[in-house]
């Protein structure tokens, strides 16, 4: 455990971050794969664009992550069409 001061407050703030983060990256995930499922209608698709724009934008997941991940989901939803 830390003694002095700040770092007491870097080790709050860090676990409260990680749990923040593991809740967004759930819910991500859940997203994604109910996007990725063949009943998954348009609002799924937007749902799942729309978390991983905002991960990427937080930094939860890398950018190019988020790009391939939206790029897959578009060409399942053009095969699917």
């Amino acid at each position: 455990m830390p003694n002095i001061k700040s770092a007491k407050k870097d080790l709050r703030k860090s676990r409260a971050a990680a749990v923040r983060n593991r809740a967004q990256r759930s819910a991500l995930r859940t997203a994604v794969k109910r996007a990725k499922l063949a009943a998954a209608g348009a609002d799924d698709r937007l749902t799942a664009v729309s978390l991983l724009d905002r991960a990427a934008r937080k930094g939860l997941i890398h950018r190019n992550a988020a790009a391939r991940q939206k790029s897959k989901l578009a060409k399942a939803a053009n095969a699917a069409a």
